[in-house]
């Protein structure tokens, strides 16, 4: 690969990968991107990129992780807002059922949610150890499972364990009431 000396060039090769990865990228990754295989230049035109997105964008923001990695993404005070013009949500229903109930019932082990979820959570689990929403320690022959920081700060739920679970609850709890309010249309079954 060829090193791009170009500053412009640089800067529109980070935006582009920020932009079309949908998740958040390492240093290294960034480097590769701009071409500049410098991470000094490139950590000058991420803070440069970064300054640009807050003074023009009040939407979307660039921010750093705790493990270091940079992500474009909507800021998470307007998630509610596009919700329904979205194309296709972060994860599918399971998945994201198996993360709630992490979260919620965090630390729990890999036997307990294989027992509520089935055994389909191993894929799930996988998907979610991917992204870094979940981490686990070996107790034994068993994994026990807890959320990440990433998880917290990309779903914009900041705080420790226990005020989490209250924010989990109190929100099931207002959609369950929603719900109760709310008469449920019927749908009519076909039997085959």
């Amino acid at each position: 690969m060829t090193k791009i000396d170009n500053t412009d060039e640089a800067t529109a090769r980070i935006e582009a990968a920020l932009y079309s990865a949908g998740r958040p990228l390492k240093i290294e990754d960034i480097i590769r991107a701009s071409g500049t295989e410098s991470r000094t230049k490139t950590s000058e035109l991420l803070e440069s990129i970064m300054k640009k997105t807050k003074s023009a964008f009040k939407a979307l923001e660039i921010v750093i992780l705790p493990d270091g990695s940079y992500v474009m993404q909507l800021k998470p005070e307007y998630s509610s807002t596009v919700k329904r013009y979205a194309s296709k949500p972060v994860l599918p229903n399971a998945t994201l059922k198996t993360l709630s109930y992490i979260a919620y019932m965090q630390p729990i082990s890999s036997k307990q949610l294989v027992e509520t979820r089935g055994s389909g959570v191993y894929g799930h689990l996988k998907e979610l150890r991917q992204l870094d929403y979940i981490s686990h320690q070996n107790v034994g022959r068993l994994k026990i499972f807890t959320t990440t920081e990433k998880f917290q700060k990309y779903f914009g739920i900041q705080g420790d364990v226990e005020d989490l679970k209250q924010r989990l609850f109190s929100k099931v709890r207002k959609t369950a009431s929603a719900r109760q309010t709310t008469p449920t249309p019927q749908i009519a079954t076909e039997v085959n």
